[in-house]
């Protein structure tokens, strides 16, 4: 827009949510840069003057010639203080102008402007419509508006309001002129900046009179109104009945309107239900005296919800709904083989169990623990037994969990509060007996907030948990008939005051046999319906099987297995999709294309029999391994030499081999002098320990102190001690599958360990030799082969 010479030129400041009026003094906070550049330029003019205009659009930081009004203020700056990045400038307002044009000029805007005179009036008309004004304006004093807004902070952004006690005859008496009187009203009464602008542009002193004695009109309307409400209230009710009286008036006014209360149904309704919750003698006035609180307060309250929320739990809770138990044995068992492979030890107790109802129906429900590594069935195995008998199946996660309060609830004193793990479990069950799973019990955690093993105490105790209290309910119930089965993987963090009140069953791996079984069985059906395949489609056949099981999954549990035999799924499922092929057969010969490499080697019988090594037998948590000790002599270094990433218990196994050997129990051996000996268990990466290898590792010392190798079809497992006995260990049934895996038909046991058999399948036991011993000597003389 060109600039015309004829008209007058200042920099502009735009404001937000204000409007300056001239003869009144404004201050004004400057964030924006171009409004600093406009302040900037002002102080640098001789009356330090510039053009106040307020924007259209408060929400727009861009100001442009129509976002903003065309009637302004010019103004001089009488004070400035800096903090920061905000200018804080006191202006004085001079005259109204017409703002004609705007150009930017370097970073502020430059106003183009004339003078916005006023029109002449009637002096007689203005005085009257003065002193009208000013009567209006005391009045609303007067009604109690003794509180004023004083615009304090006039930002370019906001405004910021201060009020103080202020009186009108002594702010008017000082000024003369009646429109500045109503510019000084109008941010008096706090008007909104669209209106302060109109009372800005009107064209003469009538007319801004009228419109302000307008607006004074009716703020004082609005404080009669507001004083007669407060003045009827006051007088109907004292500080004493405050409470009472409002809720009288709110049900008076719900019965002029035909409206029922709300909390009056809810309490009817509630009264309804304690018929149906056919609830225990103990709890009944429990529950009234909770139902008679909430009468007494109004459904707006806050504690009435708690208490609202508090009865629906008690009459939710089964106290006495319970389901009956199916006691058909021979379903029971049924069910039991048809969802799991073996695992006779479990179904037995589950059996015993049912007979045990039977007989007796008011006998208590055992509190069981199951043990063994990840994947074994533990979870699974729960579901089946709720099947079995027929009861509700909850199951809680204990993995991780730090706050004691999870399993007992919150007290209702707290915000939030809710009842415990336990009891929200036994409202969602329906019943009073349902099976309940506490899962991973062995990776609870402690800290500040609690100890959840501790609460599981009195849970886990047939004796305390019939009269179990939670936090929250704060009433006993009986827990008594819930059938409580805990699951972990080791128990070695489970403490034992809390393993002394479960009966502990424990889950070992399955075996090769077994795998083999539950793959052809469950698995592999499983995964041929979740790929759309069908045995049309996919065959495997067993000798594959056993080489997943062997080769590419070593585990105690099912998981990897399943998982692998998905994989093999989904790769022919790609090939079927794509028209490849229309069905395929899974070899031994073939599998490795389906899932490559093999990622685990298989340790097997070694052929040549070689002396100074001894095969072991050790227990992992996948199962069986064949553990093979070799040892050696060490010319001119004296000492004991160990290495194979061993652990204390094994290292002390070693150490006592070699005392025991180097003893002379065994007769005269041929032992250089000045030399040592190594002790070497391959497999260097994999972490070792326990003493089960003591028999293995004597043997070895033995072989390289005799000269006499040991027989490559036997194997040994057994601990030690120096005076020449051997102690039974764990874990036999895994022992012997891996050394019938490696091909060793001939093992060394320790005799307490011959009950262990049982385990043991029939087909294992035709093919192995076992030999039981009781002495060092005897399993050394049994090993190595005859001199």
């Amino acid at each position: 827009m060109a600039t015309s010479k004829l008209l007058r030129q200042l920099p502009l400041l735009p404001l937000k949510n204000t409007v300056v009026f001239p003869h009144l003094f404004f201050p004004i906070s400057a964030a924006r840069h171009m409004s600093r550049a406009a302040i900037d330029t002002a102080l640098a003019s001789e009356d330090k003057s510039l053009i106040t205009v307020t924007q259209r659009r408060i929400e727009d930081d861009d100001v442009t010639f129509d976002n903003i009004f065309k009637v302004g203020t010019r103004s001089s700056i009488k004070q400035i203080t800096q903090s920061h990045n905000v200018v804080t400038i006191l202006v004085s307002g001079i005259e109204r102008v017409e703002i004609t044009g705007l150009n930017m000029k370097d970073g502020y805007l430059l106003a183009e402007y004339k003078p916005f005179l006023m029109s002449p009036d009637d002096p007689v008309q203005v005085e009257a419509l003065e002193a009208n004004m000013l009567e209006i304006a005391t009045n609303i004093q007067m009604l109690g508006r003794a509180k004023l807004s004083f615009g304090a902070d006039k930002r370019d952004g906001t405004v910021s309001e201060s009020e103080t006690q202020i009186s009108i005859p002594d702010i008017v008496a000082s000024i003369k002129d009646p429109v500045a009187k109503a510019y000084l009203l109008a941010t008096l009464i706090g008007l909104d900046y669209e209106k302060e602008q109109a009372l800005l542009e009107t064209k003469s002193a009538t007319g801004t009179l009228k419109l302000m004695i307008e607006h004074l009109t009716h703020e004082q309307q609005v404080l009669e109104v507001r004083k007669q409400i407060a003045s009827r209230t006051s007088s109907e009710m004292s500080k004493e009945q405050r409470q009472y009286v409002l809720r009288q008036q709110l049900r008076a006014i719900q019965a002029e309107l035909g409206e029922e209360s709300s909390g009056e149904a809810d309490v009817e309704a509630l009264k309804e239900r304690i018929d149906d919750a056919r609830l225990p003698p103990e709890v009944l006035p429990e529950v009234e005296r909770e139902i008679n609180r909430l009468t007494a307060l109004p459904a707006s309250a806050s504690e009435y919800q708690v208490i609202r929320s508090y009865i629906d739990l008690i009459l939710e809770l089964p106290w006495s709904k319970s389901t009956t138990d199916n006691l058909d044995l021979d379903r029971a068992r049924e069910i039991l083989d048809t969802d799991h492979h073996n695992l006779r030890e479990v179904k037995d107790r589950i059996i015993e169990q049912l007979a045990v109802l039977k007989l007796n129906p008011k006998a208590k429900s055992p509190i069981l623990c199951f043990v063994g590594p990840p994947g074994t069935g533990k979870t699974s195995l729960g579901q089946s037994i709720a099947k079995a008998l027929g009861r509700v199946f909850e199951r809680i996660s204990l993995g991780g969990m730090h706050d004691e309060a999870e399993l007992r609830g919150h007290r209702r004193t707290y915000v939030g509060a809710m009842p415990g793990r336990i009891i929200q479990g036994i409202r969602r069950a329906g019943v009073n007996n349902p099976l309940f799973m506490l899962d991973e019990i062995d990776k609870l955690g402690r800290d500040f907030r609690g100890d959840p093993t501790a609460a599981l105490m009195e849970v886990l105790d047939p004796v305390q948990n019939v009269t179990f209290r939670d936090n929250y309910l704060d009433l006993n119930f009986d827990l008594s008939k819930v059938f409580f089965i805990a699951t972990a993987n080791s128990l070695e963090t489970v403490p034992a005051p809390l393993l002394d009140r479960m009966e502990v069953l424990r889950l070992s791996g399955y075996t090769e046999e077994e795998k083999l079984v539950i793959a052809k069985k469950y698995l592999w059906p499983r995964q041929l319906e979740l790929s759309g395949l069908s045995q049309v489609n996919l065959k495997i056949d067993d000798d594959a099987i056993k080489s997943i099981i062997r080769r590419y999954t070593r585990e105690a549990g099912l998981r990897e297995l399943e998982r692998t035999l998905g994989r093999v799924c989904r790769k022919v499922a790609v090939q079927i999709a794509h028209g490849q092929v229309k069905s395929i057969e899974i070899h031994i010969e073939n599998l490795s294309d389906y899932l490559g490499p093999e990622h685990f080697f298989e340790e097997t019988a070694r052929e040549k029999a070689r002396i100074g090594v001894a095969t072991g037998l050790a227990w992992t948590e996948y199962g069986g391994e064949v553990l093979y000790i070799e040892t050696k002599l060490i010319k001119d270094h004296e000492g004991l030499t160990m290495t194979g990433q061993l652990g204390n218990v094994m290292r002390e196994s070693i150490q006592a081999a070699l005392s025991y050997v180097s003893s002379g129990e065994l007769g005269t051996m041929d032992i250089p002098p000045k030399s040592g000996i190594h002790v070497h268990v391959p497999s260097g990466a994999i972490p070792k320990d326990g003493p089960s290898a003591g028999l293995a590792i004597a043997t070895a010392i033995a072989s390289l102190y005799t000269r006499r190798p040991m027989r490559t079809d036997t194997a040994m497992t057994g601990e030690i001690t120096l005076s020449g006995l051997i102690l039974p260990v764990g874990g036999i049934k895994e022992k012997l599958l891996a050394a019938r895996r490696a091909g060793i038909r001939r093992v060394i046991l320790p005799r307490p360990n011959k009950k262990d058999l049982s385990d043991l399948p029939a087909e294992a036991l035709k093919e192995m030799e076992i030999l039981f011993v009781d002495e060092i000597r005897q399993g050394i003389d049994a090993a190595l082969v005859e001199p």
